[in-house]
């Protein structure tokens, strides 16, 4: 197997209609049938190559799902039109009333608002612990637990999941591991690790650009199957579909997220020895004394560094309201005050 995820992404050989370099982009919303039997199969999930309708699917959207599913070693992927959505439809796909997750109490604010205080009013109870605590994730599963949801570098504490343990502890209870590897994409490959399911917010490093919002799901294909059911699939009724023509630039955008990735974690790391050296405190995990940097070590495709988020403590509200944030010149860096 093929472990280098650029070389993945560049193997796939997608050409478009008329042997361009890019896919062609798709610009329609609807698309034809030579016979209506064919329509109806489509409809009931059969005809994999055949295309409804751009909610459902579309080419261009299949193009850059099928260089997700190669970058993350999955059986299929989804394209949503936010990182949220990708997180949102997974976990209602997955979860109905009276379910229960368990998740990280440090996680993305979307996504804690969501896990918090939206889906409790559909009776899917959730409960928050401090992830790096395995004894701690142990003892909050319930019988009716249907899914542990991590991130594997946590935002914006930059905590590092154990990916390999914690889908031992949801294998052995019968449940199922989300992952959202949005900080990581090519340092981690969930899926290797043993997560069932990986998650994106593609408007970050992926698209790398800072010109669009997107999302996909990476899984198995009978979970993506589910997704896209016509009758009763979340993201199909949902219906968060990403434009073509954004969908597109991604494509595009993600034949060079590897040499992006090794030096957003180049330059990381330059900035974070720098910030000790000033006496600032820094949280980073390429650092050795970051209490997950062996951790990582253990799990990360090493060529690609150890990421291209750092935070450091301000340690006062006032001096962290006059930084707001810090925007470095070293492409992409960015320094969130923690107060």
């Amino acid at each position: 197997m093929n472990n280098d995820p650029a070389s993945r992404i560049q193997d796939l050989r997608q050409f478009g209609e008329f042997g361009g370099v890019n896919p062609s982009v798709t610009d329609s919303s609807t698309y034809t049938f030579l016979e209506a039997h064919t329509m109806e199969e489509t409809f009931h999930g059969e005809h994999a190559g055949c295309f409804l309708y751009s909610r459902h699917w579309n080419p261009s959207n299949k193009y850059l799902a099928d260089a997700l599913l190669a970058m993350e070693q999955t059986e299929s992927a989804w394209i949503t039109a936010s990182g949220m959505a990708a997180i949102t439809c997974s976990i209602l796909e997955l979860c109905h009333a009276g379910d229960h997750i368990v998740t990280s109490v440090t996680t993305y604010g979307g996504t804690f608002a969501f896990l918090k205080n939206w889906l409790p009013k559909f009776d899917v109870q959730v409960s928050f612990v401090n992830i790096a605590d395995l004894e701690s994730v142990k003892k909050a599963i319930q019988p009716n637990t249907r899914l542990i949801y991590t991130e594997a570098v946590n935002n914006p504490l930059l905590q590092i999941s154990n990916i390999p343990v914690l889908a031992d502890i949801a294998r052995e209870k019968g449940i199922m591991l989300m992952v959202d590897n949005t900080f990581s994409p090519m340092i981690f490959t969930p899926a290797v690790l043993g997560a069932d399911l990986v998650v994106y917010s593609m408007t970050k490093f992926i698209n790398g650009k800072n010109d669009c919002v997107a999302g996909a799901i990476c899984g198995p294909q009978s979970f993506i199957n589910d997704l896209a059911d016509v009758n009763k699939g979340s993201a199909m009724l949902l219906g968060p579909v990403l434009d073509p023509i954004r969908s597109s630039g991604i494509l595009k955008n993600l034949h060079t997220l590897h040499i992006r990735m090794k030096q957003h974690s180049k330059n990381a790391l330059y900035i974070a020895r720098k910030f000790r050296e000033i006496g600032l405190k820094v949280t980073y995990p390429g650092l050795e004394d970051h209490p997950q940097h062996e951790l990582m070590k253990s799990m990360m495709n090493e060529e690609f560094g150890f990421g291209g988020m750092l935070t450091i403590d301000l340690k006062s509200h006032e001096i962290a309201n006059q930084v707001k944030f810090i925007s470095l010149h070293l492409k992409q860096i960015i320094v969130y005050p923690l107060y």
